[in-house]
């Protein structure tokens, strides 16, 4: 749907796609918060969002879909300037889709990706600039980070190994706030880099099976991995312990609530969630495909694959294009990055701007914002705390985009 600006202004002739990665976006807070403010938005679905049960589409369809939307928007009457807005898993698709533009077919096709793009994909219109709005760290670090090391047998979720149960009390966990022993920790993400290195392994297996006609049929099998679905009810062990992921490693521009910027080491104000497993269920397991397990979620991790305080480390972020860091080491294209501190993603936004290639890029957080820009209730110290985050997230974009010197 194509949201027109509420107002005339020089604003209308910027345009924002705003799109995710699998997710319906047709009435997403920026259809509304940026037309509002005087710009158009093209806000969009793709296939992804509406595959059912199983999580048929893959990255590449969502960015054949992107391409449309681009398209679109460069013949409508008076857009001047594209820019693409990502949130959460919709940056890996922006992202992705940005480097390929620039960059060509050659971006995602290189002998250091997992699963290389095809020529479906060349010829992608450029955008004028990214947004990066609290994403993620791409989709495929997503369901890195929500697999379950404890699964025993691939076939199941049913049977897992209690030394390694993030919900064993005899682990660390309370549904208050766990604290787990650096020796737990230590164990729990050797064993997840081990389990993404089998996985991924066993997903080139099977294509290569498929590709010389003994797959199970001969274009595609489906992959189903237990207790690894990404959505964030599924993430694992930071959510749990917010001694994790507590605190940038820099100091940089935190947005107040009375909209006042200082800049200082920014700290998550989140509480501790995610207290049930979903191991067990269908509905915590990642429902693919062959292909499209090693197009979206497959990656490429050290032996030192981590996490700590400050952030993520052991990820290589050019095994894939659905890995927003390594995606922006290739983007030219003004690039505004952002975090919201009451979201448990919201230090992606530091690796994000540092790895970003662009010459005109900026940096800020908002203060007590959740995953979805509105205020964390949860969070709060006093009633109110953290004002209209809502607010104060669109009022910053809306100062990066009608910058007279960014877009001429």
């Amino acid at each position: 749907m194509l949201y027109e600006p509420v107002k005339r202004s020089p604003k209308n002739a910027i345009a924002v796609l705003s799109m995710h990665s699998n997710g319906d976006y047709l009435e997403h807070s920026s259809c509304t918060e940026l037309s509002k403010r005087g710009y158009r938005v093209l806000c969009a679905n793709n296939s992804q969002s509406k595959s059912g049960a199983f999580e048929e589409g893959t990255l590449d369809r969502s960015l054949t879909e992107a391409k449309l939307a681009v398209e679109y928007l460069r013949k409508v009457p008076g857009v001047k300037t594209v820019v693409l807005f990502g949130h959460s898993g919709g940056a890996t698709l922006m992202s992705a889709y940005q480097m390929i533009a620039e960059g060509g077919v050659a971006a995602c096709s290189g002998a250091e990706k997992v699963w290389k793009c095809g020529k479906e994909l060349a010829d992608l219109p450029k955008a004028d600039g990214f947004m990066s709005v609290d994403s993620n760290w791409g989709v495929a670090a997503m369901s890195l980070l929500s697999i379950d090391p404890a699964v025993v047998d691939e076939s199941t979720g049913q049977v897992v190994d209690p030394g390694l149960d993030l919900f064993n009390p005899a682990n660390g966990f309370d549904p208050k706030g766990s604290r787990y022993p650096a020796a737990f920790i230590q164990r729990f993400q050797g064993a997840v880099a081990e389990r993404i290195t089998r996985l991924t392994a066993a997903a080139q297996a099977r294509l290569a099976a498929i590709q010389q006609g003994k797959g199970r049929f001969a274009d595609d099998e489906l992959f189903v991995v237990p207790g690894a679905t990404l959505l964030g009810f599924n993430n694992k062990l930071f959510p749990q312990d917010i001694s994790l992921m507590a605190h940038t490693k820099k100091a940089w521009p935190l947005i107040k609530p009375d909209g006042s910027i200082v800049t200082e080491v920014v700290p998550s104000v989140r509480v501790p969630t995610n207290t049930q497993t979903f191991t067990p269920s269908m509905r915590g397991a990642v429902k693919t495909t062959v292909k499209g397990f090693l197009n979206s979620y497959a990656l490429r991790v050290s032996p030192d694959f981590g996490y700590d305080a400050e952030g993520v480390h052991g990820i290589d972020w050019e095994s894939s294009y659905a890995l927003t860091p390594g995606n922006v080491a290739h983007i030219a294209a003004p690039t505004l990055v952002m975090g919201m501190t009451g979201s448990w993603e919201y230090l992606a936004a530091e690796t994000i701007y540092e790895r970003s290639a662009a010459k005109d890029k900026q940096l800020a957080f908002v203060e007590g914002a959740t995953h979805v820009y509105t205020p964390c209730k949860a969070c709060e110290k006093t009633p109110g705390q953290f004002g209209d985050t809502v607010k104060t997230v669109y009022d910053h974009l809306d100062q990066w985009l009608s910058d007279p010197r960014r877009f001429r």
